[in-house]
């Protein structure tokens, strides 16, 4: 059972690594990989000077600090207020429409949130100048200050039921005696919550925030892509969408690969780090 995945993991991640040697060289498409020239570290020495890189990395580091600030914690909240649901008829509806974001794409859910954003006839608009808010619509995607906390948000609105799993799977394994004591000692709901649930499901937030931190690189392509225009641009380009536009569509492969390893080396430093931290400080780690 063991070797489909085995064969998965090798064709599709090992197999793949013979490519991060056009990093180091300047690759010709009729060359091939080994024909190519090697180069060195010129193509990381050009991301590194290139006037663009200090603002798409601040971008890139906003969105997933803030995003870990905010964003990190939203999943294991929904989870436990899941399981304060004494229903389970309301508590699988509610299960089954927090995932539904998640098997949407990102084209038609960022679509849909420029809808709700849009200045002109968006419901979020609506809203606030019936709520006299506002005096008049407000272009969301314009503002500079809100975009980092709209791709959060957006962020939190999608995953957020499918984030949660893990939790809730780790809730259910919580013994229920504990949960028995906590009640015959005079526990209420906010105690056995903070002093039997949380204890449990310690060593389950832990490796998910190791996995985060190591990830704090990654913004994701398609939800910026959808959500940037000119308007935002000085806040909305991100590694992701920098690489995209510099490196593949002017078929320069060896730069967008010589980015796309150094930030899979910054993500191995961090996992690291975070792993190394963690069993420091918690006696929880990944290894």
């Amino acid at each position: 059972m063991v070797w489909p995945g085995l064969a998965f993991l090798l064709v599709f991640s090992y197999v793949p690594m013979y490519g991060v040697l056009i990093a180091f060289k300047e690759y010709d498409l009729f060359e091939g990989v080994i024909g190519s020239p090697w180069v060195g570290f010129v193509h990381f020495r050009e991301f590194f000077n290139d006037p663009n890189f200090l603002n798409v990395l601040r971008n890139t580091l906003a969105i997933n600090l803030l995003g870990l600030v905010l964003g990190f914690p939203a999943p294991i909240l929904f989870a436990l207020f899941l399981n304060e649901i004494s229903s389970k008829r309301f508590k699988s509806f509610v299960q089954t429409v927090s995932y539904l974001p998640h098997f949407v794409s990102w084209v038609i859910f960022g679509g849909l949130m420029l809808t709700v954003l849009s200045p002109s006839n968006g419901a979020l608009n609506g809203l606030l100048l019936q709520l006299h808010l506002i005096d008049e619509p407000i272009n969301f995607m314009a503002k500079t200050n809100l975009f980092w906390f709209i791709m959060v948000g957006m962020e939190m609105l999608k995953g957020i039921g499918w984030g949660a799993i893990i939790y809730i799977a780790a809730i259910a394994g919580v013994d229920q005696e504990m949960y028995e004591a906590a009640k015959i000692d005079g526990a209420n709901r906010f105690q056995k919550i903070r002093y039997v649930t949380m204890p449990a499901i310690m060593g389950t937030v832990v490796i998910m925030l190791i996995f985060a931190i190591s990830s704090i690189l990654n913004t994701g392509f398609e939800q910026v892509m959808v959500m940037q225009n000119a308007l935002n641009l000085d806040v909305s380009e991100t590694i992701d969408t920098y690489v995209y536009k510099v490196g593949l569509s002017e078929m320069r492969y060896s730069y967008s690969t010589a980015v796309g390893l150094a930030k899979s080396v910054v993500a191995l430093v961090l996992l690291f780090g975070a792993n190394y931290v963690s069993r420091k400080i918690s006696d929880s780690s990944l290894f």
